[in-house]
């Protein structure tokens, strides 16, 4: 595997090479502006606030699970993030279909196809999150609502529907402006431009360079924003990188080898450690608290290397795109920093 080089994440050469990753991270809050912008709402709001509340939801495509992991503390209704094609049998013409096909994959997806067949077919509810000339948009003629997309973007798509869901009453307050501000402010905070010495993502990155990293976030969003976090480690860098269940944390750790203050690693090798990478969202009542507490202290006593990133402003919304976006400049950074382009 190669060598991790902290210069190379401050050498503009080698940040050029990797321009389109982190454009692409640093647009995060255009595109949810983007979006938020296009979006083609009924008549009036209120004819959407005033449609009745259906028997159950399911949501599927890109970022279903986001979205059901931001509804499920205050749906008040049965809520489904759905990954096969077609629909659970017990949907109908009292249920609500949401189908998030903003990107290319999922315009393509026979899966969603079915979804939205399957929708029209039973009369429900139909909610379709997919580029005006998309062949899922032909298909799904007869959705009450439509969020054109024109990013390709994801997670910007999943925001609007989210901000949609609190407007009728089944979801937390969104507000589009807020989340796309804080994406700018990680985007400000990580940028390529800072050098080491002020820029938390590159620091995450170097502490990551020479370990094997244990990702886990003490919430059900900092959960995920882990296992996405974990998932860009694998594939951008070809690392082993674990999010899991602070149990599942905790077992790992206490298999750690001690360490060998005599190992000479520039003759020997050395094997590369275990890090902790904690995810804070400030979402905690005493049990979480709790089980941190449990976390941090397997980790000291197995001399477990300890990260953080920590995010207290703004909704659960808000937070979850912090550590989110924080994570990703963080991999971001380690692939430079891994790679010889």
């Amino acid at each position: 595997m190669p060598t991790f080089d902290e210069a190379r994440i401050d050498d503009p050469a080698a940040l050029a090479a990797h321009d389109t990753v982190l454009r692409t991270l640093a647009g995060a809050g255009a595109r949810i502006r983007i979006e938020a912008t296009d979006v083609e709402w009924p008549a009036s709001l209120g004819q959407l606030s005033s449609v009745d509340r259906p028997r159950g939801v399911v949501v599927a495509g890109a970022e279903a699970r986001l979205v059901r992991a931001v509804l499920e503390p205050v749906c008040p209704v049965p809520l489904v993030a759905w990954s096969l094609g077609g629909l659970p049998g017990w949907v109908g013409p009292l249920d609500l279909v949401v189908v998030l096909a903003s990107d290319e994959a999922g315009q393509q997806s026979a899966a969603l196809m079915a979804t939205v067949d399957e929708a029209v077919r039973r009369g429900a509810q139909l909610w379709l999150a997919a580029p005006s000339d998309s062949v899922l948009v032909g298909r799904g003629e007869r959705a009450s609502v439509r969020i054109p997309t024109r990013t390709g973007d994801p997670l910007a798509a999943a925001v609007v529907v989210l901000e949609m869901f609190g407007r009728i009453g089944l979801g937390p307050a969104v507000n589009t402006v807020n989340a796309a501000e804080a994406a700018d402010m990680v985007a400000e905070a990580c940028s390529p431009f800072r050098d080491l010495s002020n820029n938390p993502a590159k620091d995450l990155a170097c502490a990551l360079g020479d370990a094997e990293p244990l990702i886990w976030g003490g919430s059900v969003l900092a959960g995920r924003a882990a296992r996405r976090m974990a998932e860009a480690i694998r594939r951008c860098c070809g690392c082993h990188a674990l999010a899991a269940d602070a149990s599942e944390v905790i077992a790992v750790m206490q298999h750690v080898a001690p360490r060998d203050v005599f190992a000479d690693p520039f003759e020997n090798g050395t094997k590369r450690r275990e890090a902790l990478v904690m995810l804070d969202d400030a979402e905690s009542d005493d049990l979480s608290e709790a089980i941190t507490r449990e976390v941090i202290s397997v980790a000291t006593a197995m001399d477990v290397p300890i990260q953080r990133i920590a995010s207290s402003h703004g909704s659960a919304l808000d937070r979850y795109l912090t550590l989110l976006l924080h994570g990703l400049y963080a991999v971001a950074y380690l692939e430079v920093g891994l790679s010889d382009r």
